[in-house]
């Protein structure tokens, strides 16, 4: 297995990422098999497994418990997260930090997060009236939290924000990170201002959900005749491996065969080259059908509803590629004004696009999609139920 040191621990670079967990034909946790999971993984050298509070309904931090009180506490790794991302009427860090700590069966947590912070939830973290960010530093200073970090899909400029305001207590910083989304939903710049400020990086979706293990067939060919005996997962992986900055890697197995092949990839092997991970470059284009959106913003300029037209471009390539929560999530943080929706569809933008986009077609359609979709506050409801039936039993 492959280590980084980070946070002044030697933790194996790939992560059990707990979100996408073996399941039953009935749709419940597969405990079985998550145990079967989690011995191969610890027999090989992976020692770091995440969860979080709305993960399976809430049952994802008792099963992952259930599955680590196996082995003795020191030898394997913890992280959950705080849900004040979710919607709610009031924010309780205290009542939930103590339901989590049971519900995993431990005394601490070796690493934990504040999750999700992005352009909604910002002011939750950071309003002195909740007192989030005071309470868990109160908790690190008491041994219950051993490394404090956040985990954010929020755009650079709201990174960077929330990083003038907490980044001294913030070790670590969980990020969307692959080789599509470095381009398709700005990783890089994340990836780089984080790297700027001395904070090392763990990765999420470092497949996108599994599309990236499961490429069209002239696209695995390419990659095959040139490793033959390695996954299309791998790539994505392999890719990863090559910045210097990433210190976790963070995958949602769900399947056995799924952790056996991650296990070998960051067990060894060849590293990527440049010529390698420029072919990815290359089919990540592929895999966009995208908008050419170049961000000029000469759209703007004329906008009568002033829209944050190259945001909501960027918006329709990444809903575009697969459904993804990030972008109700984002929009969600928008005034009805500033929504898609608000277009006029005056073509006054297509009219000086220089890449001759159709503009009020693409945010018509956009508007469209986001309207067949369950709103952000609509997803944190259903979890918050789900949460709340598990705790009554």
């Amino acid at each position: 297995m492959m280590y980084n040191e980070a946070c002044g621990e030697r933790l194996s670079r790939l992560g059990f990422g707990c979100m996408r967990l073996p399941q039953t034909p009935e749709k419940a946790i597969d405990e079985a098999e998550l145990q079967r999971m989690v011995d191969y993984a610890i027999a090989h050298g992976v020692n770091y497994f995440d969860t979080a509070w709305p993960y399976h309904g809430g049952h994802s931090e008792l099963s992952i418990g259930k599955a680590l009180a196996a082995y003795p506490r020191e030898s394997w790794y913890l992280a959950d997260k705080y849900p004040g991302h979710q919607i709610a009427s009031s924010y309780n860090p205290a009542e939930i930090f103590e339901q989590q700590l049971k519900k995993c069966g431990v005394e601490y947590f070796d690493f934990y997060l504040l999750h999700n912070v992005y352009e909604n939830s910002i002011g939750v973290y950071t309003d002195p009236k909740w007192g989030i960010l005071d309470y868990f530093k109160e908790q690190k200073r008491l041994g219950r939290i051993r490394h404090l970090g956040f985990s954010t899909h929020a755009r650079p400029d709201t990174l960077e924000k929330f990083l003038d305001y907490a980044g001294d207590s913030m070790e670590f910083c969980q990020i969307q990170l692959n080789y599509l989304d470095w381009t398709l939903q700005d990783a890089k710049a994340k990836y780089e201002l984080l790297t700027r400020r001395g904070i090392p990086v763990w990765v999420m979706e470092p497949l996108r959900g599994g599309k990236l293990a499961a490429l069209s067939e002239a696209a695995t060919a390419r990659l095959k005749a040139l490793r033959p005996d390695e996954s299309v997962a791998s790539w994505g992986f392999r890719w990863l491996q090559n910045l210097p900055n990433v210190k976790m890697v963070l995958s949602g197995m769900s399947a056995f065969d799924q952790m056996a092949d991650n296990v070998a990839t960051f067990s060894g092997g060849e590293a990527q080259t440049a010529d390698e991970a420029a072919l990815l470059m290359e089919l990540a284009e592929e895999l966009k059908d995208a908008l050419p959106c170049t961000r000029c913003r000469y759209c703007c300029d004329g906008c009568p509803m002033q829209l944050d037209i190259p945001m909501l471009i960027h918006a329709y390539n990444d809903l575009k590629f697969a459904s993804s929560m990030t972008v109700p999530m984002q929009m969600d943080a928008l005034p009805a004004e500033k929504l898609p929706s608000a277009c006029l569809g005056c073509g006054a933008c297509a009219a000086v696009c220089p890449q001759s986009i159709d503009i009020p077609k693409a945010l018509s359609d956009l508007s469209d999609a986001l309207a067949a979709m369950p709103s952000w506050a609509e997803m944190c409801r259903q979890r918050e139920e789900a949460a709340r039936k598990l705790r009554e039993g």
